[in-house]
């Protein structure tokens, strides 16, 4: 059973972490915070005509963190001074993308090159930023743990907050295991809290990764495939702890008890979590769990309709379509058929066209709804009760 304290966080993803896709997360009962798609500091301070779309923090935004992107730290710091006015967790910068376009401009993981003007940048964000400060990274251009030390510790003097660990070098994308032993040593080097990302692909690894030692736990693209991963993750570790006792922790104490206490920094070396920064949410009382049986199901065809409907709600016409196929390209996974459904949803030009088709091929009869039998993953999945 992981830590009932641990937070899960949704990753940013281009095209994916946006304000639909939180709505559908939360009618499952949500994660702790939303990272969004990275957003172009250039681009916000230009006014582009989409720039109030990235900037949407629905349905929750003091779940929300905003993700920037850059490589000029003075446009940074302006971008933030727009995103103060708006309600939202922090504000995270992206220090580890690795799309050459990003990394030529001298943003995402060519921060990481030099610790001087990663940690310079840092110190004047810091002074525009009024809520948390954070920044995602990954190991670096090399596989060396001392320089991701330096690294880091320069960031933590400078002002940061919270650093989320992809634990990949830059050149390795998703070729090789993420290497989480990385993440619990560079805990243990830092006051404030890591955050670990890589290789979460259902709600089992969330609660085996929130065994520690990190301070949260980050999922992607497992997010976008199963959208009730972090309800059935909480859910899982919620009731198994008070089934077996636990903390002691009780429904009617969980908004106080599962908060991190406060505690005073120590010297580096001497991880004290920086609790403030982190908060777990528990599981919301107006979502009803399915008690553990083998006869859960979800309905696929009516979570993928959704998605459809949220979608055209709340991104612009120009975005439908691509964020459609960025979805599908995952939940697609969950069907006997996956690879064929993703062709016939590719094949359309407009919502409408990937409506009918996606309703076409459960008309078919060739699909089931996933049930809670199919894998071990699957047991605890629940429905919300309607709001």
């Amino acid at each position: 059973m992981g830590d009932i304290s641990i937070p899960f966080l949704l990753a940013p993803m281009a095209e994916l972490s946006h304000r639909a896709l939180r709505e559908l997360i939360e009618t499952f009962g949500g994660c702790d915070e939303y990272f969004t798609e990275m957003i172009s500091a250039a681009a916000l301070l230009g006014g582009g005509p989409f720039e109030r779309w990235y900037i949407d923090g629905g349905p929750r935004p003091e779940k929300v963190v905003f993700q920037l992107v850059g490589a000029d730290i003075g446009q940074i710091c302006r971008a933030v001074a727009l995103l103060d006015r708006l309600e939202c967790r922090g504000i995270d910068l992206n220090m580890g993308c690795c799309a050459p376009l990003i990394r030529k401009t001298g943003a995402g993981i060519a921060w990481m090159a030099s610790v001087d003007r990663a940690g310079e940048g840092v110190r004047e964000l810091r002074k525009a930023v009024k809520r948390r400060l954070s920044v995602k990274i990954r190991t670096g251009f090399s596989d060396d743990f001392e320089y991701l030390v330096k690294f880091c510790r320069r960031l933590e003097a400078e002002g940061v907050e919270l650093i989320t660990l992809h634990p990949r070098t830059a050149k390795e994308k998703l070729k090789r295991l993420a290497r989480w032993d990385y993440v619990g040593a560079l805990r243990q080097e830092l006051r404030i809290p890591v955050a670990g990302n890589g290789d979460i692909g259902s709600a089992a690894d969330l609660i085996n990764r929130s065994k520690g030692p990190c301070d949260a736990v980050m999922a992607g693209r497992a997010a976008v495939r199963q959208p009730w991963i972090f309800a059935e993750a909480k859910w899982n570790k919620e009731t198994r702890n008070l089934n077996h006792g636990g903390h002691g922790v009780t429904r009617n104490s969980w908004d106080e008890s599962l908060k991190f206490p406060e505690t005073s920094s120590g010297p580096t070396g001497q991880h004290d979590s920086m609790v403030k920064n982190l908060e777990y949410t528990p599981m919301p009382p107006d979502r009803t769990p399915i008690s553990c049986s083998r006869h859960t199901f979800l309905n696929l065809e009516d979570i993928g309709l959704r998605f459809l409907e949220l979608l055209a709600r709340w991104q612009p016409p120009e975005f439908h379509i691509s964020r459609a196929r960025r979805f599908f390209g995952f939940f697609c996974d969950n069907l006997q058929w996956g690879n064929y459904v993703k062709n016939l949803l590719n094949r359309e030009e407009t919502l409408s066209g990937i409506e009918r088709a996606w309703q076409g091929y459960f008309r078919e009869g060739s699909e089931k709804n996933l049930t809670t039998e199919d894998t071990e993953e699957k047991k605890n999945v629940f429905i919300p009760s309607p709001c």
